[in-house]
């Protein structure tokens, strides 16, 4: 088989993606010179590796396989130039990260920015999703470190601890709820709410806890960060749900008040998960240490 490397990540992003275009446009890949590369995999293997709708493509049993095999190729090939950064100037390593909203806002950012600054030739991809959705795309080799809440089940990858926080209810000091100190989540689905942009990972979470027992978040508005969160509650526009470090930097600035929530959820034991951590570049493994560490 006479595949490269631009052959398979070209592949992938097709099936990442469900279409030729999209595919071709993430490879910066005129879209005829990405079919074209295709139909030749397929010429080469004798078997079609998408099945071509007008909605869409997605991967024969064929291409799932090739998927499989890509990603082991290109993570061992990352690896590769990983482990020979050291002696190539210039030569860049590249990670993706995946984290939930907590740890992103929380405790990424001081770790991270001493891990970039001390690794100048390596590039961070981070994206922001739901716990489980990160458990399956390390599993998958769609990412290669997530930090997850340590609720999930991480049967095997390799899991190492990162932090501990909680979520707490933040309420202005006029607000109904102010005179509580402690309640459940479910308990407070009458008040109106203040909460993160639909898309946040921690939005939709919260979200799905009210839809199990019948009930709704009243969004009053959505914004962009905690910090902006707390401060519309404390102008008593609604309520908030945040975490813990963060209603407790605020609160010395702001004029609110802080509930714990009783639900088992609440506690966040935050883990990093890894497929395998002796598998990854160099570099790889450094950023997981240090986050451990840190």
């Amino acid at each position: 088989m006479r595949f490269d490397l631009v052959d398979l990540k070209l592949f992938l992003n097709v099936v990442e993606a469900g279409s030729i275009t999209a595919g071709a446009e993430r490879m910066h890949l005129a879209v005829a010179a990405a079919s074209t590369r295709i139909r030749n995999m397929e010429i080469e293997l004798g078997t079609r590796l998408l099945n071509r709708e007008r909605q869409g493509v997605h991967p024969t049993p064929a291409g799932q396989t090739l998927v499989h095999h890509a990603r082991l190729i290109l993570q061992q090939a990352e690896r590769m130039r990983g482990d020979l950064s050291e002696y190539a100037d210039g030569l860049k390593g590249h990670i993706r990260l995946m984290s939930n909203t907590n740890a992103l806002t929380e405790f990424l950012p001081g770790p991270l920015s001493e891990f970039l600054a001390s690794h100048p030739q390596v590039n961070i991809d981070i994206e922001e999703r739901l716990s489980d959705e990160i458990v399956a795309a390390v599993a998958d080799g769609k990412a290669d470190v997530g930090i997850v809440a340590g609720t999930e089940d991480v049967t095997g990858l390799e899991v190492f601890p990162f932090r501990v926080d909680r979520f707490v209810i933040i309420t202005a000091l006029n607000h109904k709820l102010a005179g509580i100190d402690k309640m459940a989540f479910a308990d407070a689905l009458d008040a109106d709410f203040v909460g993160l942009d639909r898309t946040s990972s921690l939005q939709r979470f919260l979200s799905e806890k009210a839809d199990r027992i019948g009930r709704r978040l009243k969004l009053r508005v959505q914004l962009r960060s905690f910090d902006a969160v707390c401060r519309l509650v404390e102008c008593n526009v609604g309520i908030g749900v945040v975490p813990e470090t963060n209603a407790t930097r605020n609160m010395k600035t702001m004029a609110l008040h802080r509930i714990d929530l009783t639900d088992d959820w609440a506690v966040r034991n935050l883990s990093i998960c890894v497929r395998k951590l002796s598998d990854l570049p160099v570099y790889t493994q450094d950023l997981v240490r240090h986050l451990a560490e840190s």
